[in-house]
């Protein structure tokens, strides 16, 4: 009973272990000051917005303690959590890095060390670009 007991805490254990793993290394990835590029809608929204478009700019900040602090034009509008986890897409239902902040889920479609694509993960499919 003992050996069953302690391989089931080591199979918990490593399971549970794989996707802190990975949620670190994407957080470690978006850990930076990210400048606002363009937003388009999704395939039923024809819509594009850009800083010239609107009319200001917006950068958003990921620090490594969990927080995204949003500007607009330099002056600090929002301040909240995000979180980064595995989750489902609404567009495919297949398991994608998804990225949750101000109420809202989206979809981490590119991120490298130059660029931010998320989408939203709803009906809408709103695409936001950003850069560093």
């Amino acid at each position: 009973m003992t050996k069953k007991l302690f391989l089931f805490i080591v199979f918990i254990i490593c399971t549970t272990a794989y996707p802190l793993k990975n949620n670190t290394k994407k957080t470690s990835q978006i850990t930076d000051t990210w400048i606002w590029v363009k937003t388009t809608g999704g395939e039923n929204n024809p819509y594009v917005a850009t800083p010239k478009t609107i009319g200001f700019n917006k950068k958003i900040v990921f620090t490594p303690d969990g927080k995204i602090i949003t500007y607009k034009d330099d002056v600090e509008i929002r301040n909240s959590l995000y979180e980064i986890k595995k989750g489902i897409s609404f567009f495919d239902q297949s398991e994608k890095d998804l990225i949750s902040f101000e109420g809202k889920t989206y979809i981490i479609e590119n991120l490298d060390n130059q660029n931010l694509t998320i989408i939203s993960n709803d009906s809408e499919g709103t695409r936001t670009i950003y850069k560093k």
